[in-house]
């Protein structure tokens, strides 16, 4: 596979929320988004299967955010990823990997839509995922973070998982 090929898309309701602290639906003018409040940190979860052309290499994570009220300032995401197939994982338990940390400059208008890319390294960052697996990466919008200023929801959009 060619570097910053595609490897999977998300849209909101590809979301498999947990039982608690979930991203929640909404829309945006028709278009479908998931919610993350500024004073709860709340997640959404994705799962995929590793395509067959897959190089092994890094990771890009696109996410394509807007917000419902904020107009500067910045939201902080943090990126999991969970390998399960091959025998890897009880799927009676989580094993996510630590966090790939971003902070997110708000669009100076409400409603704007940017992309942003986290870089993901091979390895235990990505949770060592292999060709043809089936993963989860997780979505966290760290409100706790000192630097996460944004004011309201952050939107979501969707995500592109690039090859690096």
């Amino acid at each position: 596979m060619a570097s910053n090929d595609t490897l999977a898309i998300w849209m909101p309701y590809a979301n498999e929320p947990p039982s608690a602290s979930y991203a929640t639906h909404d829309t945006r003018n028709q278009h479908p988004v998931l919610d993350f409040d500024a004073s709860t940190s709340e997640v959404a979860v994705f799962s995929s299967i590793m395509p067959r052309n897959y190089a092994n290499g890094g990771v890009i994570v696109n996410l394509h955010t807007s917000y419902s009220t904020a107009t500067a300032g910045s939201a902080v995401f943090n990126i999991y990823f969970e390998r399960v197939g091959n025998e890897v994982l009880d799927v009676d338990s989580d094993n996510f990997t630590d966090a790939a940390s971003m902070a997110i400059d708000v669009p100076p208008t409400s409603g704007s839509v940017n992309i942003t890319a986290i870089n993901i390294q091979d390895g235990t960052s990505m949770a060592s995922i292999a060709v043809g697996e089936k993963f989860r990466v997780k979505v966290e919008r760290d409100c706790n973070n000192g630097t996460e200023d944004a004011t309201g929801d952050a939107e979501l959009h969707g995500i592109e998982l690039q090859e690096l």
